[in-house]
């Protein structure tokens, strides 16, 4: 299986300049999602899609073996799209923000066993509520699944074959802290440097 970083984001509320290369603990962010991708024993290629927002993200990733993708930055779904249709990408592949640095190869391993077990052609990581209020982070989105609190984790498993179409999901909820923290405001960063260091 393929992986798809979108890292094409404008990243206004950290107000930090690109999110994916912001320092967090002497590296970019994007760095903890690249490294925990090339460190999974289920995916094959990585691409990372950017956009106008990053253009600096696209020269930092010039001298990796990373193919960049580069968008027309007009939001996260169209920007998916164009960049699955370029890649020509016709089979599952896991999509990934690139803002969650928490993200390690045993879970991205783990969410894809999942996938190949399950008869839908998507799959959707979520995270019980409870999990981010253990830890402080204060989610954007909520959702109820099966009269539970849950918040979209940012990983993805969609068919290429159906990118132009609302893909039937597997609903995976996952209580790890790691996937809990999106870092979008500055009490997410403080949250994940204190994670980073335990």
């Amino acid at each position: 299986m393929d992986a798809l970083v979108m890292a094409g984001g404008p990243g206004n509320r950290l107000g930090k300049g690109e999110k994916p290369l912001m320092d967090l603990c002497g590296k970019p962010m994007i760095s903890y999602v690249l490294d925990a991708l090339h460190q999974s024993e289920r995916l094959d290629k990585i691409f990372v899609a950017t956009s106008p927002h990053t253009p600096e993200t696209e020269k930092y990733l010039e001298n990796t073996r990373i193919k960049v993708i580069k968008t027309k930055g007009i939001g996260y779904v169209s920007d998916l799209v164009e960049a699955t249709e370029t890649l020509g990408l016709k089979t599952p592949f896991l999509v990934v923000m690139s803002d969650l640095p928490l993200l390690s190869a045993r879970l991205i391993d783990e969410i894809i066993d999942v996938y190949w077990k399950i008869n839908k052609p998507a799959l959707s990581v979520y995270v019980p509520i409870s999990v981010c209020r253990e830890i402080g982070v204060r989610p954007d989105t909520i959702f109820t699944k099966n009269g539970q609190l849950v918040v979209p984790a940012g990983v993805n498993i969609l068919d290429g074959r159906l990118i132009k179409e609302e893909q039937e999901e597997h609903r995976l909820v996952l209580k790890y802290q790691e996937l809990a923290v999106n870092v979008n405001t500055i009490d997410d960063l403080r949250i994940c440097t204190q994670l980073l260091h335990l």
